[in-house]
């Protein structure tokens, strides 16, 4: 289900640190999957999916966060950017 939408260039300052983040959780994510074929114990696997879904948090909130900070006018909320803020609200 993918929804058409106007994209704009956002570079932030915190892009590079969600980058690291995610990085982080793909190799996480490859650590567990191949616990799975290795037969580890399920405290293990447990122990790194716990470490990809953190580090996925984090990213999510840093992105929100920076969004929230750097792209909507807080100064002059308008029709436009509350609803924005409203639709970006309900991934926190």
């Amino acid at each position: 289900m993918s929804r058409k939408t106007k994209t704009i260039s956002h570079k932030h300052t915190s892009h590079d640190d969600v980058k690291l983040r995610l990085k982080r959780a793909t190799g996480h994510l490859n650590k567990v999957i191949s616990m799975i074929e290795a037969e580890e114990s399920c405290l293990q696997i447990s122990q790194q999916l716990y470490a990809v879904v953190k580090a996925l948090i984090e990213a999510k909130k840093t992105i929100i966060h920076d969004h929230i900070e750097h792209c909507l006018d807080q100064k002059n909320i308008t029709n436009n950017n509350l609803k924005e803020f409203k639709e970006i609200a309900k991934y926190l």
